[in-house]
Parts: C-alpha cells; sequence; structure tokens
C-alpha cells in the first residue's frame, strides 16, 4: 500500500512529522477496509491512496488497478473518511 500527501506549504520536519503520524493511524485502518472486501491472498502493494492534509481526506488513487477500485469505492468514504478521520490526526 503507497501513500501520496497533498499539502500546501512546505515539505517541513513538522509536516514529515504529520505525514507520518498520519500514515500509521491510517494505514491499519484502511488495511482492516481492504481485508472486509478482499482475499487475504490479494497483493495490497498495488493500492494507492492520495491524502490531502489539508483537507483530513483520502481517496482512492487512479494508480490503483481498476478492478480493485470497482470493489474498494462503495463505503471507502464513508468508513475511512467518516467523523473518525479527524480524530486521526
Amino acid at each position: 500500500m503507497k501513500f501520496s500527501w497533498v499539502f500546501s506549504g512546505d515539505d517541513n520536519p513538522v509536516m514529515k512529522r504529520t505525514c507520518i503520524e498520519l500514515e500509521y493511524s491510517l494505514r491499519p485502518k484502511i488495511m482492516r477496509f481492504l481485508l472486509s472486501r478482499l482475499d487475504v491472498d490479494t497483493d495490497f502493494a498495488q493500492f494507492c491512496f492520495d491524502v490531502d492534509v489539508d483537507k483530513n481526506w483520502v481517496s482512492i488513487s487512479d494508480k490503483t488497478p481498476k478492478e480493485y477500485f470497482l470493489i474498494i469505492s462503495p463505503g471507502f468514504n464513508q468508513e475511512i473518511n467518516g467523523s473518525s478521520f479527524s480524530s486521526v490526526a
């Protein structure tokens, strides 16, 4: 699983730390979501997510294979971006 970070401003040490903390919080949450919809033998390295740090929003990147996108897009925003995303930051 790969994350692309989107934020305004400089790539300073504070922003790097914020991104690291977000990744440690998001990775298990997203993994649980993926496992609830896919087989455990799935190659999860193919999944890419865009994280907009300024807007507190995670989206499925178009780098994720389309067959997986179609499976995980229903319910993704509700599960991952629901009220609990702000508590991850």
